[in-house]
């Protein structure tokens, strides 16, 4: 029997350069190509528009004060201005620190805090979230924040600021920047509780980027639609950076995802490639204008995040015309994406697997001793190579945690290798819930919520949806002699905390199962739960 231990050997060599030469060369290569659409900005550029506006940003961002190492904040829905910074971020040796716009001042703060930032990029706004007030509270609260640019306001001023800069000195900048440096800070929830900055370099996301396009065959023909958020590794390496490595246009369809805005936007783009979780494909499936787009110009995509069920691909492939879709999986402290599915790739393995390793990375799958189990036997997922983060940000501890001394990633996956060198991810290790491809900490919700004076204690689990793989449920002992009612603790978390961390369902128990060495046991309470849930669901 073979070992389950695979090694992505390619006669592809990885790119030893910074993201702004990489840019710099697409630049070269293909001026005129369009390079960035954003639809509901009504704003489109080439290629060599697009690295003139980099440049404006990059001047700009000097003459704030910006330097080598500094953190700088961005809060924003997608939207054209998020692809400038980042790659004028790049450019000048700063850190861009993606925050995700569901968050509330609580997590604001923390991020703020935890990575020192000095500046920040902001709407005014997203949905019902008031970033202006957070920021204006946070500015109280968070000593290292000294400016706040907001896009709406702030940005033309700002760009004319920077035009007093000249090329020599951004020149003499960018020359200092090298390929192993951090460029990209990406909060992630563990199970430990407060997210964790997952510190990336230029050379994890810009190869990352450049071999995920090699497998879905990209070129300068390609019309990416980029509907996944670009806070998120999704949207900006497996979208943003992977187009521009391989001169490919990136298309903004709107600030969040809309199934019939995305459909429209592929129709009229003529996009060839679309991005998605399964629940987007899913409600895109389901739109009531679906039969109206022409989706004869897609040929490929990518759908990661969750498992995708056989008839959904079937539709995808045959309604969407979507014939050479890739299945990605990894983690943020990968890049993200550490095995991919190939083109070519049978429906059954399409379904049921995560694709094989990617080209230059290591996988191994290990007992809890550590040892490299054979194939077909089910442990933890770990990987090596090019793309694993440096560390978390100033969190030495928890870094080692799960990056070993011989530079493994311990995933907290549980995953099995077949004969062919497939993966399948058969459950996780780690306390996690993925609700809609957002990781969710239990323990950071629950760390919340002991904070209401009349909770004796609380768990967090979480329990099956439909629509979104999980959803969040709270199990809640109040102190004797207290009332605490559902609606009370809803609205002690609005605005607290992001919409999505908080739960759904609540219990009210008086006691939580518990092993007889006084563990909680949290598969029991779960089983519980799903029962219940179906009992009640049967009701209606």
């Amino acid at each position: 029997m073979a070992l389950s231990y695979v090694y992505g050997a390619s006669n592809i060599p990885l790119l030893g350069q910074t993201i702004g030469a990489a840019l710099k060369t697409t630049v070269e290569k293909f001026p005129n190509q369009e390079a960035l659409i954003s639809v509901h900005q009504n704003y489109r550029v080439t290629y060599q528009e697009f690295y003139d506006q980099t440049t404006a940003v990059a001047k700009a961002l000097i003459h704030l004060g910006a330097k080598s190492g500094d953190r700088i904040g961005i809060w924003a829905a997608n939207r054209y201005e998020w692809t400038l910074l980042q790659f004028a971020t790049a450019r000048i040796g700063t850190i861009l620190v993606n925050i995700n716009p569901a968050y509330r001042t609580h997590e604001l703060t923390y991020v703020l805090n935890q990575s020192e930032i000095r500046f920040i990029f902001s709407s005014l706004h997203f949905k019902t979230n008031n970033y202006k007030e957070m920021v204006e509270y946070a500015k109280e609260v968070c000593p290292t924040l000294e400016n706040e640019i907001f896009f709406d306001t702030h940005w033309n001023q700002f760009l004319k600021n920077g035009e007093v800069i000249s090329d020599e000195i951004l020149n003499s900048v960018e020359e200092k920047v090298q390929f192993d440096d951090p460029v990209n800070i990406q909060y992630t929830s563990g199970t430990t509780g407060f997210p964790k900055g997952v510190t990336l370099s230029h050379h994890n996301i810009l190869n990352n980027g450049y071999f995920i396009g090699i497998r879905l065959k990209y070129s300068e023909k390609d019309r990416v639609c980029i509907p996944v958020p670009f806070y998120h590794c999704f949207g900006m390496v497996i979208g943003n950076m992977c187009c521009v490595v391989h001169g490919a246009c990136m298309v903004i369809p709107n600030d969040s995802f809309d199934p019939d805005i995305t459909l429209k936007t592929v129709s009229d783009e003529k996009c060839t490639s679309l991005y998605g979780v399964p629940t987007m494909f899913i409600a895109e499936l389901a739109a009531k204008d679906f039969d109206q787009y022409d989706f004869s110009s897609l040929r490929t995509g990518v759908m990661a995040g969750s498992v995708c069920p056989p008839e959904i691909m079937k539709k995808v492939e045959n309604l969407m015309n979507i014939k050479e879709m890739s299945i990605c999986y990894g983690m943020t402290e990968t890049s993200p994406v550490s095995t991919q599915t190939l083109i070519g790739t049978s429906l059954e393995k399409q379904v049921s697997t995560v694709g094989t390793v990617q080209d230059h990375l290591e996988i191994k799958i290990i007992d809890e001793n550590g040892k490299v189990l054979q194939r077909g036997e089910h442990g933890e997922l770990c990987t090596r190579g090019y793309s694993v983060m440096l560390k978390y940000w100033n969190d030495p501890e928890n870094t080692r945690k799960v990056l070993d001394d011989s530079r493994w990633m311990h995933t907290g996956d549980m995953a099995v290798m077949d004969d062919d060198g497939y993966i399948t991810i058969s459950g996780r290790m780690k306390d996690l819930i993925i609700r809609g491809g957002e990781n969710i900490s239990p323990k950071e919700i629950e760390d919340f919520l002991y904070t209401y004076p009349n909770i004796l204690d609380v768990q967090i689990i979480g329990v099956p949806s439909e629509k979104f793989g999980e959803e969040v449920m709270a199990w809640v002992k109040v102190r004797t002699g207290f009332g605490v009612t559902e609606q009370e603790l809803l609205d002690y978390c609005q605005g607290k905390i992001a919409y999505y961390k908080i739960p759904k369902y609540w219990k009210f128990v008086d006691e939580f199962p518990m092993t007889i060495s006084g563990k909680i046991r949290k598969v029991e309470m779960r089983e519980i739960s799903v029962k219940e849930l179906e009992l009640e669901k049967n009701k209606h």
